[in-house]
């Protein structure tokens, strides 16, 4: 796994490109990496901060308990749902992004509790998936300020979907996780992609 300045600088420079291409507009969206296992330390964004102009200087080092350990500021109330996903998982880094798309489908989709993806060639581009004949659930979490009830319905869509590879927060955004920063971005673009997909669908076929 990186060190905690590798995984700073990757995680910076992974801001930059997600603003790039306006999936995290403004102070939007946080990163995080897992740069020690045992104790558990995770290099992570801190909070406010603009990412398309995101340094290394903008991460922190925190414990399993959220507690900042190194760097300025602090992390995002929302780094509970990245420890939630780490420990679950065993992933290697988690990425949450605020696309348009994915706002936009999340509110569609909200009383059906997910998205269903299904038949698209970009599927193979997440973690064991070797078909375009896969489905792939994405569980939609109604979003809510009290950190402790988001992660227990967090931990309920987990426990409900535990295949899933990614969710999204109602009228939020998207999180997803990768074994590496590398993985979990492949799984940011994959799945930017097919929301941005879905989402065109709809309109062009008049889904309200």
């Amino acid at each position: 796994m990186p060190s905690f300045a590798e995984a700073a600088g990757e995680l910076a420079a992974i801001g930059r490109r997600f603003y790039a291409r306006g999936w995290v507009m403004g102070t939007s969206g946080n990163f995080s990496a897992v740069v020690h296992r045992d104790p558990l330390r995770l290099a992570i964004t801190a909070s406010t901060l603009h990412k398309g102009k995101l340094t290394a200087d903008g991460i922190l080092e925190i414990d399993e308990a959220g507690q900042v350990m190194a760097g300025e500021g602090r992390p995002s109330a929302e780094t509970r749902l990245h420890l939630e996903v780490v420990k679950r998982h065993g992933t290697g880094a988690v990425l949450h992004t605020h696309s348009v798309w994915s706002t936009i489908l999340s509110d569609l989709h909200e009383s059906e509790g997910g998205l269903a993806m299904y038949g698209y060639e970009m599927l193979k581009g997440l973690e064991g998936v070797t078909t375009h004949e896969h489905w792939e659930w994405v569980p939609i979490v109604a979003n809510n300020q009290d950190m402790t009830r988001l992660s227990a319905d967090v931990r309920g869509a987990f426990d409900k979907h535990p295949a899933a590879h990614a969710f999204v927060i109602c009228r939020h955004g998207l999180y997803t996780w990768g074994r590496t920063l590398a993985d979990a971005e492949r799984h940011v673009e994959i799945l930017e992609f097919l929301f941005e997909a879905i989402a065109r669908r709809h309109a062009l076929t008049g889904r309200n």
